[in-house]
């Protein structure tokens, strides 16, 4: 019987991980897989989202700062290398995604041992933004993932990020205030903090066992790299490449 499993990978272009986020839910596991993962500096815009109504562009392209986009939904997030990843991809339709996540970020929170409350997408400690949360669906699963702040400073997020245009729409990011764990004086480097989320995600989903991509996940990535996210007006437009 095939249990869960952490899939170790990393890749040196944020765009090459945004593809193989996605590339391990159209593989259709069989099982959880959770992956852990950070990005060198970039902006990630939601599916469907517009990015003049999200991004200081002209901030990022001074700043060399990519802005990319993701298959899934939710608001939009900077990445850089004090903010974790953590995806979690669950087979089959009947699962709560954003369920699932909470339980799990809320879990690793704790074991940092700071109270937390789940809240409007995403994770709160105090009234300040922790963790946000995003979700894509296949037919045979779905992929859940949360950013996690851990030493990322909330001027860096501001910096890149516009406020809440002046006529909101479906698709507009929520705004938060949002500080990391160093911003409330939890000292955790990032080793300590991915122990921490392997422990919570072991409790909620049993032992895990430590692989390589498959086979077909790294073909999946392939294809994604090629059809979407090498393809410059997937991350402008969301067109993907025929």
């Amino acid at each position: 019987m095939i249990g869960p499993s952490e899939v170790v990978a990393s890749f040196d272009d944020p765009a090459d991980n945004l593809a193989f986020d996605e590339a391990l839910l159209r593989a259709a596991p069989e099982a959880p897989v959770l992956w852990i993962w950070r990005n060198t500096d970039c902006v990630v815009v939601g599916r469907g989202q517009k990015i003049e109504r999200e991004v200081k562009a002209d901030v990022c392209a001074s700043d060399g700062v990519p802005v990319l986009r993701r298959a899934s939904g939710g608001g939009t997030v900077f990445h850089d290398p004090g903010n974790l990843n953590i995806t979690l991809v669950l087979p089959g339709p009947s699962h709560r995604p954003l369920e699932a996540l909470g339980e799990l970020m809320t879990a690793t929170v704790a074991e940092l041992g700071l109270p937390s409350r789940l809240g409007d997408r995403g994770l709160f400690v105090g009234d300040a933004k922790l963790c946000g949360f995003a979700v894509f669906r296949t037919r045979t699963g779905l992929l859940a993932h949360s950013t996690l702040l851990v030493s990322t400073a909330a001027e860096r997020v501001g910096r890149y990020l516009t406020s809440a245009p002046a006529d909101p729409r479906p698709l507009d990011s929520h705004r938060s205030r949002v500080a990391s764990l160093a911003e409330h004086g939890l000292r955790k480097g990032v080793a300590d903090v991915t122990a921490a989320v392997r422990v919570a995600a072991a409790a909620q989903l049993g032992e895990l066992a430590t692989r390589k991509p498959s086979d077909e996940e790294l073909e999946w990535h392939r294809s994604l790299q090629h059809t979407r996210y090498h393809y410059p007006e997937w991350h402008a437009e969301g067109a993907q490449r025929k």
